[in-house]
């Protein structure tokens, strides 16, 4: 029996996904597996029973990862499940900021006592009055798969797109438009495109990417979009680039005290992923995750450990090494295992940069003395009984 523990309301056709040998609890102590929206995990110490933290979500900067990976904690997140949601967004972002629109609505309701609005309407129109997106060039900075779905429906929308990603996954090329020119220097959608969109994850090296330098090399009256996360914009430097005139608007979908409330910018209270199909498509993917993990040790989409797939054990044990990533490790744990006189039938090994994950199939059950034992070899976080 397993039992998992929700940080956050996860929708319940998700959790209607657990099978009998899984139990929510009360208390997270007590849990293998716990689910998380936004709910931050920074402050948090784990519980030793804890194995897998299972975000409904793409965005995993509210999770210590590194702390996570050094107790043999798997994170997964769910990419992709929210993209279409975001997606659409970001073009109701890109029209509403090339069109008054928010400006147009807003004289509409200050009208409400006109008698004559009507004809005032069509003697103001004019201030609103903006460009269509046809022809416009547009430039995506990242193309996971957020940013492939933008690519793809502005082509169809008459654009010009160029698509900026020096990691583009194999998935998202095949996915990719082949009409979207694919740029090496991201400083070439800066010089050439009327609005840029941003879609890349918030590390250290794209942390405020979009700054006064990024900002000067754009076109004169460029859009900007920003539906990935805030810190990746130094806000500050847009709203100076708005009054010096080099940016005609900047959407975001992060309120915040900067950028409420000032000139030339429109803000969304984080609508991206909040539509139902989003919600239950996370939570599908992040459950389907966890119970893979849990019952048969396999990881896929995890963003601290590699990805993993011995698909059901059918032999008598299976045992899950969590290690540093370093020279003669599977030979350390094959002269333990063999010392008990035990065979390996099936074996893999994954590495993630300086994170290794390995799992063996065993022929004779796995005890608690092998599993000390392999605790002790230089270099291991955890071990693991998954059979």
């Amino acid at each position: 029996m397993f039992q998992y523990y929700c940080m956050n309301p996860i929708a319940k056709v998700g959790l209607d996904l657990f099978r009998e040998n899984f139990k929510e609890t009360k208390e997270i102590e007590a849990a293998e597996g716990v689910l998380v929206r936004s709910a931050s995990m920074h402050d948090m110490e784990f519980s030793d029973r804890l194995l897998a933290v299972s975000r409904a979500g793409a965005g995993v900067n509210n999770i210590p990862l590194e702390k996570c990976a050094e107790k043999g904690i798997v994170v997964f997140n769910t990419p992709g499940a929210n993209a279409n949601g975001v997606k659409e967004l970001v073009i109701a972002g890109m029209l509403l900021a090339s069109r008054d629109i928010v400006g147009g609505i807003e004289w509409v309701k200050s009208q409400a006592d006109n008698e004559n609005i009507a004809k005032d309407a069509e003697k103001i129109k004019k201030k609103f009055a903006g460009t269509e997106v046809e022809n416009k060039k547009l430039g995506i900075i990242g193309l996971g798969a957020i940013g492939v779905k933008v690519a793809n429906v502005a082509k169809h929308m008459g654009m010009e797109v160029y698509g900026y990603d020096p990691y583009v996954s194999v998935d998202a090329a095949w996915n990719l438009s082949r009409d979207v020119k694919h740029v090496l220097n991201v400083d070439e959608i800066y010089a050439e495109c009327d609005i840029i969109t941003i879609h890349v994850p918030l590390m250290d090296a794209t942390k405020g990417m979009i700054g006064s330098e990024a900002l000067e090399k754009m076109k004169d009256g460029v859009i900007l979009l920003n539906f990935a996360r805030d810190l990746l914009v130094d806000e500050k430097a847009v709203l100076a680039s708005i009054k010096a005139g080099k940016v005609r608007k900047y959407v975001s979908d992060f309120a915040n005290s900067t950028t409420v409330g000032q000139e030339g910018c429109i803000v969304i209270p984080h609508l991206g992923a909040s539509t139902e199909e989003s919600e239950d498509n996370c939570a599908k993917m992040a459950i389907k995750e966890m119970m893979e993990y849990l019952e048969n040790g396999n990881i896929k989409n995890s963003v601290n450990y590699p990805k993993c797939d011995m698909g059901v054990c059918d032999k008598a044990g299976r045992i899950a090494i969590f290690h540093k990533n370093k020279a003669n490790m599977i030979v350390k744990f094959s002269t333990v295992i063999g010392s008990k006189g035990i065979n390996i039938p099936e074996m893999t090994s994954k590495s993630k940069g300086d994170i290794a994950y390995s799992m063996m199939d065993v022929e004779s059950p796995v005890t608690e003395e092998l599993i000390e034992e392999l605790k002790k070899i230089d270099g291991v976080f955890r071990v693991r009984i998954v059979k």
